[in-house]
């Protein structure tokens, strides 16, 4: 594997932040698809000015990376989400937050630095602790502002909310680690209007950071991997797993606020890919990790990633929630260690077929060296490989308006050279994973977080 691949600083290597905001037109290799209309963004932590004490990927001001496509060309643009903290930063002339490795001197920095979201015609950069929305501009990625959803929004929103395709909903959860509740749960309108917003009863402050949902029901997640309580009133942040707890799966009416959970074995799961209803039964299929953290030196199990204080081995996995017993049931799915997967998003929600998982690379941090289409219908997985020395990101659908099949499309993803220190984004087939062409993005991109696909022009 690369040593290019094993830097020990979140600083260096392919981590590198970039230090300015350009706006290129890019070459193009192939040629991309008429019907592509929009622009591909990946959102990814970057310090804008040199951070406090160590550093963690987790800690960098939010920069989306994005490439528009309209007409056949592509145009490259980076910008940083200006939140509100990285404003004061900038007035100060300094870092003022601490990152997560660091003692708490005051709360942690909002960077929405981890997710990005489509909804009510809005693209909006998320954190993963929890906080304001940010929106920013199509294609310009310019930071509009804080968005409030028209005044309605009454707690944080947390990455990975959902959007139901079919009601335009957008489903979203916020997470505190400090204080109860450490959960709330809501339902913004098709206009953006909050209209449901719940309490969750945790047993402590849970490490949260995904949620699926059927037409019915949205699935919670609630894993026995927690902040240590003592250690955050004394100032520290410490993770901590217990293997004798269950992990807990939980329904919530879309707009109820009562909570049905089910248990199972202990486990962790960062990401989800997809649930529908089956009769009885609630299936969730999600990157599950038997125990995310270290129980030896790294140097004893060097081909599995860690994220300093994490273990990153995950699997594609099942569960079955069956609503009339109250039972539920788990398998695994595949014995190739993948995550950030995706799905064609018209099809969150209900039964869907094929899903699309970048491959963990064999590396001291996560980073991602394949892609794999799984078909959950056939059990079977077929594999893109970037090729030598190249690691890419989460792999993002857009579907063809012209076709509706479910693998009916294209999948985006940016890939880096690590020896030429080129990025490109890959833009492939979604029915076999062939490469249909590549737009050359004129600088390194640094590792970032997950994607979306915004569509331009769309109404607001």
């Amino acid at each position: 594997m690369n040593p290019l691949l094993n830097a020990t600083s979140f600083l260096d290597g392919p981590y590198t932040p970039v230090t300015d905001e350009r706006t290129d037109h890019c070459r193009i290799s192939g040629e991309l698809p008429d019907a592509m209309r929009g622009m591909f963004v990946q959102n990814s932590p970057n310090p804008k000015l040199p951070p406090i004490g160590a550093y963690h990927w987790f800690d960098g001001d939010g920069m989306v990376h994005g490439v528009e496509i309209q007409d056949g060309k592509a145009t490259y643009r980076n910008r940083w989400t200006r939140t509100p903290d990285l404003a004061e930063e900038e007035a100060a002339g300094l870092a003022l937050y601490p990152g997560i490795l660091n003692p708490i001197t005051r709360r942690d920095k909002d960077t929405a630095n981890t997710d990005l979201c489509f909804h009510n015609g809005k693209l909006l950069a998320l954190w993963w602790l929890g906080g304001q929305p940010m929106q920013l501009d199509v294609p310009s990625l310019e930071t509009v502002g804080a968005e409030d959803f028209n005044g309605t929004l009454t707690c944080g929103v947390a990455a990975h909310p959902k959007v139901d395709p079919r009601t335009g909903e957008l489903l979203f959860f916020d997470y505190d680690p400090y204080e109860a509740p450490h959960m709330r749960y809501g339902v913004a309108s098709p206009d953006g209007r909050v209209t449901n917003c719940v309490d969750i009863e945790l047993g402590g402050p849970s490490l949260l950071h995904d949620i699926a949902f059927t037409p019915e029901h949205t699935v919670l997640l609630d894993f026995p991997m927690r902040w240590d309580v003592e250690r955050l009133a004394r100032g520290r942040r410490r993770v901590q797993f217990d293997t004798e707890a269950p992990a807990r799966i939980g329904l919530i009416p879309r707009h109820g606020s009562e909570v049905r959970w089910f248990e199972g074995p202990a486990c962790y799961s960062y990401h989800t890919v997809n649930a529908w209803e089956e009769g009885d039964e609630t299936v969730l299929i999600a990157c599950r990790i038997d125990n995310p953290m270290p129980s030896v030196p790294h140097d004893q199990e060097p081909d599995i990633p860690r994220l300093t204080f994490l273990r990153i081995h995950p699997f594609l996995h099942e569960w079955r929630l069956n609503r009339a017993t109250g039972q539920m049931t788990e398998r695994v799915l595949d014995d190739v260690p993948t995550e950030f997967p995706r799905i064609n998003d018209r099809f969150l929600g209900v039964k869907s077929r094929y899903a699309y998982h970048p491959r963990v690379a064999r590396a001291r941090n996560l980073v991602f060296d394949a892609l794999l289409k799984y078909d959950l219908e056939a059990g079977a997985n077929i594999t893109h490989e970037w090729g030598p020395d190249t690691i890419a990101g989460e792999a993002v659908f857009v579907s063809d308006p012209g076709r509706s099949g479910e693998d009916d499309g294209w999948l985006c993803a940016y890939a880096t050279d690590l020896r030429q220190g080129e990025t490109t984004l890959r833009v492939l087939d979604a029915s076999d994973l062939s490469e249909v062409a590549r737009v050359h993005i004129p600088r390194r991109m640094p590792i970032g977080f997950h994607a979306d696909w915004a569509p331009i022009g769309a109404p607001a």
